[in-house]
């Protein structure tokens, strides 16, 4: 696992490579994406049943096999363990309490002129939300995609996730009753991304397009965006640490290595101004790994995108970590709310030795789909607002047209649009 210092004469150069850890190389799969969307739109179900027979290797007899029905939705939560199900109960009680706290309101006012001017909040009418199916299956990702859209009142909501063999994970089918979704589709990559966005005779046409996925997904909603909306364009996952040295090594160790299993492309990068610590963290990591069921694809992450950086004062370690703007942020130090003021850019940040990251993939409440490599300089975690639009309400009063008429008719005149300066004019005295 790379360790560099700020004292070496190379850093800038080895700093640099991890701030572009985030970059994907869109280009080089953009015209397969492309293609794909474009068989999307002419062919609709057709292509979609042809990629599905390539890419996840089951062929489609019919709309039916395309869909997961309400009735194996909940017969996947009838067969949960007890326990299991308790805690994806517990998991939507508190994803949902934390999300309605976001919900902006609708307003009205109005002047002393008479006029009225407000802000009414809508949420979209459909929602597509695209939860990963390949390596790994993610019944929380549903969680987070699907409560936000509840909470925002979105009416109707359809879900794409691949299916390799024709296999799905009884749990994401669980969550999926439990979240009372009735449209859900066995499609995955690009695929899936181009049948929300312009709809086939099977899966309707969406607004607005939410959820992780590998570079294919990624390009695919980026060129659709705009004819849809959509959430952010998130790349590998990825954990930055800032520690001083009252952290605990083993916590830390586990911490990185949370993310490091996640994907051979994850980031795991600790900043810390302690030496000794650094370097207890990484003789932990090597210790732990041989007991990950994930080890090999931990191992190739830790060592080819994994590094830490040692610096000479926390101010150092501070500003190189706002510069990283980490999509997981983990502070911890002796005083970590004391450095929160100082913490400009990070998807989600979390605080103290008994904060790990895990608990905010899972159950602490903020959702867990973040902006991944130095996009949390921009972006802000998924949340109600990516399934709300606003409108603008204007009722403008006889004395409140007067009393602004002139200018706004001066200012049309300005820019040389005549018609807007008369229509101005004509309701003036």
């Amino acid at each position: 696992m790379l360790l560099i210092r700020t004292t070496d004469k190379d850093f800038n150069e080895k700093f640099d490579k991890i701030l572009e850890r985030g970059a994907m190389d869109m280009a080089h799969v953009s015209s397969i994406v492309g293609d794909i969307i474009s068989q999307i739109r002419s062919e609709g179900d057709a292509a979609l049943y042809r990629h599905i027979e390539k890419f996840d290797r089951w062929k489609v007899q019919g709309d039916n096999d395309l869909m997961v029905s309400p009735d194996e939705m909940k017969k996947a939560y009838d067969n949960l363990e007890k326990d299991l199900r308790a805690a994806l109960h517990m998991a939507y009680d508190r994803i949902e309490k934390y999300h309605e706290k976001q919900m902006p309101k609708s307003w009205i006012d109005f002047d002393e002129s008479g006029n009225t001017l407000g802000q009414k909040v809508t949420p979209v009418d459909r929602a597509g939300l695209y939860i990963p199916g390949g390596k790994a299956a993610y019944p929380s990702s549903l969680l987070m995609n699907a409560i936000p859209a509840i909470v925002a009142g979105v009416s109707e909501i359809v879900v794409t996730t691949p299916t390799p063999d024709n296999e799905i994970n009884h749990l994401l089918l669980a969550a999926a009753h439990l979240c009372g979704i009735k449209k859900m589709f066995k499609v995955g990559g690009a695929s899936a991304i181009a049948a929300m966005a312009y709809g086939t005779e099977t899966i309707p046409k969406v607004d607005v397009v939410t959820g992780p996925g590998n570079i294919f997904v990624a390009t695919a909603k980026k060129m659709v965006y705009g004819d849809v909306n959509i959430d952010m364009i998130a790349g590998p996952s990825e954990i930055g640490i800032l520690a001083d040295e009252t952290a605990i090594p083993e916590f830390l160790a586990i911490d990185l290595l949370s993310q490091a299993e996640h994907d051979e492309m994850a980031s795991s990068i600790l900043v810390t101004p302690s030496e000794e610590l650094a370097e207890a963290v990484r003789e932990t990591i090597y210790l732990e790994l041989p007991g990950l069921e994930r080890e090999l694809i931990a191992r190739k992450s830790i060592e080819e995108r994994g590094a830490m950086v040692v610096t000479q004062t926390m101010e150092e370690a501070i500003d190189l970590m706002n510069r990283i703007a980490p999509e997981h942020l983990e502070v911890t130090t002796a005083n970590p709310f004391e450095l929160l003021p100082k913490i400009r850019h990070a998807g989600a940040i979390f605080l103290g030795s008994f904060t790990p990251e895990a608990v905010g993939d899972y159950m602490a409440g903020p959702n867990h789909t973040l902006p991944t490599g130095g996009t949390a300089r921009f972006y802000s975690p998924l949340n109600v607002e990516n399934f709300l639009k606003k409108s603008s309400i204007i009722a403008m009063s006889e004395k409140g047209i007067e009393n602004i008429g002139e200018a706004c008719a001066l200012l049309a005149k300005t820019e040389g649009l005549t018609a807007h300066e008369k229509s101005v004019r004509i309701r003036l005295k």
